[in-house]
């Protein structure tokens, strides 16, 4: 067999492997959410529903919904065929109530409620959530219960980029991982080596088991930033003196699943200060877990 033969070979069972994940048809789940899912990495289709109607200061920074008031719902294939939907709403204490009530009554199940944020005016919480069964009840019985809220659900306007004004390659040279911009702010995701389950279910780290960093700019090179680790238990205090060490707040340590293995807590952090200074700091503490790997 020749050189070529051998390669399209490769290519050929490479994309056949691929293909279940390529061919996923999410448009019944797209019609009930009443907007379309962005493709993800591990065959996952996120939607994202932005707060964009809340007005929440930290510090006396306002913080703007890609850095830390993004509802969203992520969907994905198991291998017994069903959906299987993880997301994590945004919501004030008046709608905590109705909208737990209306997920409970579609079979979307309670993972986590809590705070993320520290000090924020006025307060929010935050819930974990996850389905599994017909892909298009459990978006209609999302975007029910979001309907009960004010959270924008006509599909968002094309509207001009906000302006990023951070040294975006001095962060990622300093983090030693590279983000994108999104809303005026840098997002950085850093995924963990180990793969995560859910009652057995491999959750691909687009659905939340990624660490996330975000940065958001405020005057002359400083940015107030947060996001959460996602840790070992024996990583979470290592983490901690990491972060403290450096300016950088812990704000919360908690738990948004229930039956991971192997088991993971969620440490969320808030910082203000010169952006590549948080930086550094942000990477002392990557440095003191499992996830230094990716951190070139």
């Amino acid at each position: 067999m020749s050189n070529l033969t051998t390669q399209i070979t490769l290519i050929a069972l490479s994309l056949a492997a691929a293909a279940p994940a390529l061919a996923q048809d999410w448009t019944a789940v797209d019609k009930a959410l009443g907007r379309s899912g962005a493709a993800q990495a591990g065959g996952v289709t996120k939607y994202s529903f932005p707060r964009g109607d809340l007005n929440v200061t930290v510090g006396g920074t306002q913080v703007r919904p890609a850095l830390a008031l993004g509802s969203w719902v992520a969907f994905k294939r198991t291998s017994d065929g069903k959906a299987l939907a993880m997301g994590d709403l945004v919501l004030t204490p008046d709608e905590l109530p109705t909208v737990m009530s209306r997920l409970q009554q579609g079979g979307v199940e309670q993972m986590a409620v809590h705070n993320h944020l520290s000090g924020e005016m006025p307060h929010v919480v935050y819930m974990h959530i996850m389905g599994k069964g017909d892909a298009e009840a459990i978006g209609r019985t999302i975007h029910d219960a979001l309907a009960t809220t004010k959270t924008p659900l006509a599909p968002p306007p094309a509207v001009t980029p906000l302006r990023l004004d951070l040294d975006t390659s001095g962060l990622a040279s300093a983090l030693g991982v590279a983000g994108k911009g999104s809303g005026g702010v840098y997002q950085v995701s850093v995924p963990r080596p180990e793969a995560i389950r859910e009652n057995g279910d491999e959750i691909p780290p687009s659905m939340g088991v990624a660490t996330s960093i975000n940065f958001q700019p405020t005057t002359s090179g400083r940015a107030v930033t947060t996001g959460d680790f996602v840790l070992l238990p024996s990583e979470v205090n290592p983490v901690i003196r990491a972060l403290r060490a450096n300016g950088i707040a812990v704000t919360a340590l908690h738990s948004h699943l229930l039956m991971d293995q192997p088991h993971v807590l969620f440490m969320h952090f808030w910082g203000d200060d010169d952006a590549l200074k948080l930086a550094r700091g942000l990477r002392a503490a990557l440095d003191a877990t499992a996830m230094a790997h990716a951190a070139k």
